[in-house]
């Protein structure tokens, strides 16, 4: 299974397609007097990919809606590399927004390459300035003194760039990552290859090409090693890192983890041996998407994960 996962890593990484199945198998409670939102799959995240990529997924970006005792930090939803908002968050946004959180999104990193689809190729620096710019707008809409942030692979990381050196840390609760490339990824073995090449040869790199941050989540880049030195975590926010044995992206997968303080790692396959889902589809994943749910909120019995059958890319 992990080898069958690993041979097709680099063309999910090209390509960053979901196919991932309804993802809900714990219950959700609408905020009193709204019906509840539909929690979204491959039909709807793939043919809103496809209509309106750029649009915001369902309970996303209500810019009127205020916190509450119960739930008093706006969700803000980070999405990953060659990846949108509207292909990422059909799941995870409803979701939120049904148990009665403010749920807000945007697409970042946008370059040449992005033709209106895929985001986060940009300078990992800019998408995080990006960012300090959309939680500013968030705190002022909703009147909240903190936001909570879920991001998948980059968008897990990334955020740690803002907290850092940008002064984000009195504004965030809680950084929840989603196969997050914290410590990078080799692409097993890829980088090996390529990044010597790319040193000896002017314009051979993804940054020629218009995507940068490619380049600063392989294994050894020069922005890596500013992130994580010192320390992977700054006090006073903490840490959920979420992560499959079977991730084909981020390789190692122990390299989505965090070692510093206020961080907990959690494996899936620790909760469930029989899900076999991989990088993309874990945002889809149930066993997943109830342990977001369990670190934003109350440990609620009804989003305790509970073990079923997970197929690769095909979460649920």
């Amino acid at each position: 299974m992990r080898r069958t996962l690993s041979a097709i890593g680099m063309a999910v990484f090209a390509v960053c397609l979901v196919i991932a199945t309804n993802p809900s198998g714990a219950a959700v409670a609408a905020p009193t007097g709204s019906p509840p939102l539909p929690i979204g799959n491959i039909f709807t995240g793939l043919a809103t990919e496809i209509t309106a990529p750029t649009s915001m997924p369902p309970g996303s970006d209500n810019w009127n809606c205020h916190v509450s005792a119960q739930h008093p930090y706006p969700v803000v939803l980070v999405h990953g590399t060659i990846a949108n908002q509207a292909l990422s968050w059909q799941a995870l946004s409803p979701m939120l927004a049904n148990a009665g959180y403010c749920v807000y999104g945007f697409n970042y990193g946008a370059t040449s390459l992005t033709f209106g689809h895929v985001f986060g190729l940009a300078p990992i620096q800019q998408s995080a300035a990006e960012l300090s710019a959309f939680i500013a707008r968030v705190l002022a809409a909703t009147g909240a003194a903190k936001v909570d942030i879920v991001g998948h692979s980059q968008g897990g990381m990334m955020p740690r760039y803002y907290l850092k050196f940008l002064g984000g840390a009195p504004k965030v609760n809680l950084l929840v990552g989603l196969a997050p490339s914290n410590y990078g990824t080799n692409l097993d073995g890829f980088t090996t290859a390529y990044s010597p090449l790319a040193a000896a040869i002017p314009g051979l790199s993804f940054t020629t090409f218009g995507a940068p941050s490619f380049d600063q989540q392989f294994v050894g880049s020069s922005f890596l090693a500013a992130l994580n030195h010192g320390g992977d975590t700054v006090p006073g926010v903490k840490y959920v890192v979420i992560e499959s044995r079977y991730d084909e992206v981020v390789t190692p997968y122990t390299n989505a983890f965090l070692t510093g303080a206020g961080a907990q790692n959690i494996l899936l396959q620790d909760q469930c041996p029989t899900d076999f889902t991989e990088h993309i589809g874990i945002i889809y994943d149930p066993v997943a998407l109830q342990d977001v749910m369990n670190a934003v909120g109350a440990d609620n019995p009804a989003f305790r994960p509970t073990c079923s059958l997970v197929l690769p890319l095909l979460s649920g």
